[in-house]
């Protein structure tokens, strides 16, 4: 089977996708530089539960090192790239900017450097559902224009979808950006929601409900996102024979080149969400209302038409089945006995 590189192997989606893929007989190189913006405890057991699988090779590396990852790229004849590492966090970019500015911007054109060196069949990497800003048009579509972003973290992953295109038309590299909405489900990210949600309510601490609780957001459980990428691997896109200039689609081209969302296409309100966990817990939470933060948006709500038609995508887990799955691996995972 092809070889497959994953940036951000440790976080969350890579270390789902990197096992997922390992199972299906890929040999999948895994890279990540286990940074502490969040407890590294949890990216190094991830990487454990990686240990079992003799087609999985893992290597600590920072794709801000131009140097070392061309030597990689060098050495192992990739087939694909699937790029996920970044900073993330919309709150967080308002409190350290620079970190963004290294991981997303100069890491990713790191990224489309060693490409355009050591050519490859696809890069997939990831886009966020947060780049529709102050759209209030929904479903969010990848034609919708989304010029106005209202957070860095936003800006940066606009500016990766750019970069590409740019590096898709000059070089001939397809490339494949993923706008992720919300995505949720065990081995998560301690700073979502939904995890800080869980742990506040287990140690009997306030949880923040912002603007109020007047928030929706389109969850995405982690197997559905997992689906859609590895369906898409083997689909490098093709020059769009059809793009008009006159009427640029913004998800399309005339360069190897497509924007796909990857969501629900359900959204949830939160406080419905919040009840949903109170009740898989066993508990209440103890609720403090709060005003909108700087950066968020009060709805995400993804048009899913491209990739069905694509792939046949739909997904079917709801926000029942996947939080249960959430808070039982949340219990396992932190020794937690049943109520």
């Amino acid at each position: 089977m092809s070889k497959i590189l994953i940036t951000g192997a440790a976080g969350f989606i890579g270390f789902h996708l990197s096992r997922k893929l390992c199972k299906l007989g890929f040999n999948v190189v895994g890279i990540d530089n286990l940074n502490e913006y969040y407890d590294s405890s949890l990216k190094i057991a991830r990487l454990d539960e990686l240990k079992e699988y003799s087609n999985f090779k893992f290597i600590r590396l920072d794709i801000t090192n131009h140097k070392n990852l061309l030597k990689l790229f060098n050495d192992s004849n990739f087939e694909n790239i699937i790029h996920l590492a970044a900073q993330a966090g919309v709150r967080y970019s308002i409190e350290n900017p620079l970190a963004y500015i290294d991981s997303n911007i100069v890491g990713f054109i790191n990224i489309l450097e060693a490409c355009r060196k050591f050519p490859i069949k696809h890069l997939v990497f990831a886009s966020s559902s947060s780049v529709y800003g102050a759209n209030v048009k929904q479903p969010f579509s990848e034609s919708d224009n989304v010029d106005h972003p209202v957070s860095l973290y936003a800006a940066t992953k606009k500016s990766n979808e750019l970069m590409a295109h740019t590096y898709s038309n000059l070089y001939n590299i397809p490339t494949t950006g993923l706008r992720f909405f919300t995505v949720y489900g065990p081995w998560g990210r301690p700073d979502m929601a939904y995890y800080s949600f869980t742990k506040n309510i287990f140690e009997n601490k306030p949880i923040k409900v912002f603007n109020n609780g007047n928030l929706e957001r389109d969850f995405t459980y982690i197997d559905e996102i997992i689906e859609g990428i590895i369906n898409l691997i083997g689909l490098p896109p093709l020059p769009n024979k059809n793009w008009e200039r006159k009427k640029p689609d913004p998800a399309t081209s005339f360069a190897p080149y497509r924007i796909i969302n990857i969501g629900n296409n359900k959204p949830v309100k939160l406080m419905e969400f919040i009840s949903t966990l109170e009740d898989l817990i066993g508990k209440k939470a103890i609720k403090k209302f709060v005003p909108m933060q700087p950066g968020d948006v009060y709805s995400t709500y993804a048009d899913i038409v491209r990739l069905n038609k694509l792939t046949g995508y739909s997904p079917k887990t709801n926000i029942q089945t996947g939080l249960s799955k959430f808070v039982r691996w949340y219990r396992d995972y932190y020794k937690i006995k049943n109520n």
